[in-house]
């Protein structure tokens, strides 16, 4: 099978689309769909279901995604390999990293790996931490710098760069800015603006805030902590955000029982070779 064509169908597969795999891939459409035609062919059996604009995979679609992604993995892996031998610290770099780290951590990260390594082309992708890891898993991106998942999966590595101290705020005219000790139950009774569910953030809270059987009232959930900011700081609710964002808008609240931190690192695929470029960013940021 030719790996352009399993790079077409994984990027169809991925985004139910020919028209998003062909500029992910910087293709035209016809392109990919030759591409994918010239696969079904060879294969003698139809890989997606195409009804309108909608496209699925079939079963043997299905079937064969996970042994396309394995076949470009192992592709990658030995291309790194060979390249690693040279000894130089040059090429592509695949990072994906959240919002509020690529605005707060790193910057001076960023400004001493370019100027020690001028030949590395950093391919910068922000997204949600728990987005990069499973790009990471998947092999679509090399190193992830995220918030760290409380149960990483079996094949990524996981490395703690910076711990996160999280608090609960709130406006500094809000009603519980008025109460000595204030308890997880008083908290309950007043709208919550969280990270949105499934997120690595709102997990670790879930996760402290389980022993209390309580049910938070939770009116407005976005990925995004600067928005989060914004709305507590307008009055609009409580919420938890790291304390490295907090200002005189917001007032914290100290909480009995109640002590919050996430991580935040880097995540690597266990089985894959690491390129020198990748390398090197590791001991940058590990040291």
């Amino acid at each position: 099978m030719d790996i352009p064509h399993l790079h077409a169908f994984v990027a169809v597969a991925d985004s139910g689309s020919f028209s998003e795999a062909s500029e992910h891939l910087y293709l035209t459409q016809p392109a990919i769909s030759k591409r994918i035609s010239s696969l079904e062919t060879e294969l003698n059996i139809q890989l997606f279901d195409r009804i309108g604009r909608k496209v699925t995979l079939t079963e043997a679609g299905t079937a064969l995604l996970s042994r396309a992604r394995n076949i470009l993995q192992q592709v990658e892996d030995s291309k790194r390999a060979i390249q690693n031998l040279s000894g130089n610290i040059a090429g592509k770099l695949s990072i994906g990293t959240s919002h509020h780290i690529g605005l707060h951590r790193l910057p001076p990260i960023l400004r001493a790996f370019t100027r020690a390594y001028p030949e590395v082309e950093l391919d910068l992708h922000f997204m949600d931490s728990e987005e990069a890891c499973h790009a990471i898993e998947h092999g679509d991106l090399e190193l992830g710098i995220v918030t760290l998942p409380l149960e990483p999966a079996k094949v990524l590595h996981t490395y703690e760069v910076w711990p996160d101290p999280l608090d609960i705020v709130v406006n500094p005219s809000h009603p519980l800015t008025q109460v000595k000790k204030v308890t997880p139950k008083q908290l309950a009774h007043y709208s919550a603006i969280l990270p949105t569910r499934g997120t690595y953030t709102r997990q670790i809270f879930e996760h402290t805030m389980r022993k209390y059987k309580l049910e938070l009232k939770v009116g407005l959930s976005t990925n995004y902590l600067e928005t989060i900011k914004m709305m507590v700081s307008v009055g609009l609710g409580w919420s938890i955000l790291p304390r490295s964002m907090l200002n005189e808008e917001l007032k914290t609240l100290n909480i009995e029982g109640i002590n919050l931190e996430r991580k935040l690192g880097i995540v690597w695929h266990s089985g894959h070779t690491l390129s020198n470029a990748a390398k090197a960013m590791s001991t940058i940021l590990k040291s």
